[in-house]
């Protein structure tokens, strides 16, 4: 039943814009699998979905691997702000887009991150120290241009 409901996921996506958890836990229930939020979160783990900005809906989309060009493009359309305070780095983005950038952002395995939490349009980098913070900083700006 998991196999099927990860292909199905899979389909509603490609097929549809599917811009919610909740949206997609309707869609699955209707279609006969009983599943939760904390399911459907759990599969969308697993299957790599990331939050992405196209076609102007932010959708969840299949997670390109190999493409860091999608990185760039993602990083200059949502970031706004990027400033360091001693060992954190805090990114303002457009609203809702914060989870998709921050999928980015952990994707860039960047020397001297330690972790990342995001918001809805505020995201928040621990680093090492306050140096590793400014190099993650100013990675991120060079990258926005």
């Amino acid at each position: 039943m998991k196999k099927e409901r990860l292909a199905r996921i899979k389909e509603l996506v490609l097929e549809y814009d599917i811009t919610t958890q909740d949206k997609l836990v309707e869609i699955l229930n209707k279609d006969g699998y009983n599943v939760t939020q904390a399911t459907v979160s759990r599969d969308i783990k697993k299957l790599g979905l990331v939050k992405s900005f196209e076609g102007g809906v932010n959708k969840y989309v299949l997670k390109k691997h190999s493409d860091t060009s999608d990185h760039s493009l993602i990083l200059k359309n949502t970031i706004l702000t990027v400033k360091s305070a001693q060992n954190l780095v805090i990114i303002k983005c457009k609203a809702g887009m914060a989870n998709a950038v921050c999928v980015y952002i952990d994707a860039l395995d960047l020397h001297g991150l330690v972790g990342t939490l995001a918001g809805d349009d505020t995201i928040f980098i621990a680093a090492s120290d306050s140096i590793s913070a400014e190099q993650i900083r100013e990675n991120i700006v060079d990258r926005i241009g």
